[in-house]
């Protein structure tokens, strides 16, 4: 059937009046969240910073949409929950889409790309444009900053990007028991901001390669921040010479990383767990006389007296010792830092680095990043990217338009639901447009303070970086 057939859905009766439906209501969307991305994109000049990073290579004869509104015209579609690129088809005549991107409206001629378009551009980015494209996001999370932070956590961890084809560069991955990417997601680990990321071969990388990506990222981070103290934090993937040495040659660089136990650590903790398991069965025995709930385990920290022979120098190593009713649970943590107790080192340091996890989820369940089933790896890349842009818009969003609302720690998907799924009507006059919403809209007040902050009032600090 096609669209211009009409179409009428039938409904049982209700209050005494018969029920009908049809496709006839004009100029609508359910997608207000558009102007929002919108908003905070053109305070914050993400898709000018990513546009200037691709070397645009088409014949200016033949194009009808610029580079920029390709880029925010998919970047925006992913912020909004549609991830399949097939959706451009059916998104490209939706008049707040076409508002969003400085289009008019309501009119047929200003539609925007279709999904071949948007492939197209996929496909012709070169390996130079992903590396420049890398950069900016790098150089976007610096401009973020009003003024010179006095320290950040560079949180780096890696994430399964399961291949369904013939994807270039898919590889088996034993340890996920899957042909996968194995992606290299940055960020910073107390503000949750997105640094960069990088797509990558589903084997598992070596530490020169770890150590090559952060040493990029550190340096560009050093050309604007010279003495802002960076503590490189990562599991056990990264415990590895080569970042540590990368640690040691700067004086304002430390790390802390997982270490995986081995026989000679197991040895030096072994000590430690008794005396663990002993104050276990004491509080389980206090428990049990004084008719108090049984506790599930017992932690205690130390620090052990352990150097591998692969480091460039003895580190401090932390040991976990933790005694559980099923058995023994020691983790191990090596770091270069050197004034905090073991105790702070692990729970308030090292245990944090699990919010990272956090950010890779909304990145990939909400936003779509392992949606890479190009058969091209730089295109892939690219919509991976695509996802990023659309996690950093969504960041800014829900830290600092949503801050001190009950949105303030939703995820994506929940912002989508609540803020961008709105049903508007465009009415699109001579020399203004009009979108009406609905008048029982449960977020009015919210959605007032985020327009009134991107559009009219002046923006929060960290919104107006466009620099």
């Amino acid at each position: 059937m096609s669209d211009s057939t009409p179409t009428q859905l039938r409904f049982p009766p209700s209050a005494g009046f018969t029920v009908r439906a049809d496709f006839d209501g004009g100029a609508m969307s359910s997608d207000f969240g558009a102007m929002l991305l919108r908003g905070v994109d053109h305070q914050v000049g993400l898709i000018n910073r990513l546009t200037a990073a691709i070397k645009d290579q088409r014949h200016p004869s033949y194009i009808d949409h610029d580079l920029a509104d390709l880029l925010a015209q998919r970047i925006y579609q992913i912020g909004c929950g549609y991830h399949d690129g097939n959706d451009c088809n059916s998104l490209r005549h939706d008049p707040l889409f076409k508002l969003a991107i400085n289009r008019k409206p309501v009119e047929v001629s200003e539609a925007l790309a279709s999904a071949p378009t948007l492939s197209r551009l996929e496909n012709a980015v070169t390996a130079r444009d992903i590396y420049r494209i890398a950069q900016a996001f790098v150089e976007q999370f610096i401009a973020s900053y009003a003024s010179t932070p006095a320290i950040i956590v560079l949180d780096m961890d890696h994430s399964e990007d399961q291949t369904h084809g013939q994807q270039e560069f898919s590889f088996y991955n034993h340890h996920y028991r899957s042909h996968c990417y194995l992606p290299l997601f940055l960020f910073e680990g107390l503000s949750g901001k997105f640094i960069t990321a990088v797509l990558r071969p589903g084997k598992r990388p070596k530490g020169a390669e770890n150590a090559m990506i952060i040493k990029r990222v550190v340096k560009l981070l050093r050309q604007h921040w010279p003495e802002t103290h960076i503590v490189l934090r990562g599991d056990g993937h990264f415990s590895n010479p080569e970042l540590m040495q990368l640690a040691l040659d700067d004086p304002h660089t430390d790390f802390i990383f997982g270490l995986t136990g081995n026989q000679v650590l197991k040895r030096l903790a072994s000590p430690h767990l008794e005396n663990t398991r002993k104050l276990h069965e004491t509080r389980c025995h206090n428990a049990l006389l004084f008719d108090r709930e049984r506790p599930q385990s017992t932690r205690t920290y130390h620090e052990l007296d352990y150097a591998a022979g692969t480091w460039p120098q003895s580190f401090r190593t932390i040991l976990k010792a933790e005694i559980m009713d099923l058995g023994e649970n020691p983790r191990f943590v090596v770091t270069s830092l050197t004034n905090t107790t073991p105790t702070i080192l692990y729970k308030d340091l090292y245990c944090a680095r699990g919010q990272d996890e956090n950010y890779i989820k909304m990145m990939k369940n909400d936003l779509a990043s392992d949606r890479t089933s190009d058969h091209s790896f730089l295109a892939n890349h690219l919509r991976l990217f695509f996802s990023c842009a659309a996690y950093v818009l969504h960041q800014v969003i829900r830290t600092e338009l949503l801050a001190n609302t009950e949105l303030a720690t939703a995820q994506p998907s929940t912002i989508i639901t609540k803020l961008f799924k709105i049903a508007v009507r465009v009415v699109q006059y001579k020399d203004r447009i009009k979108l009406q919403l609905p008048s029982c809209y449960p977020f009015k007040s919210i959605l007032h303070n985020i327009t009134e902050l991107l559009y009219c009032a002046k923006p929060p600090p960290a919104l107006n970086q466009t620099c």
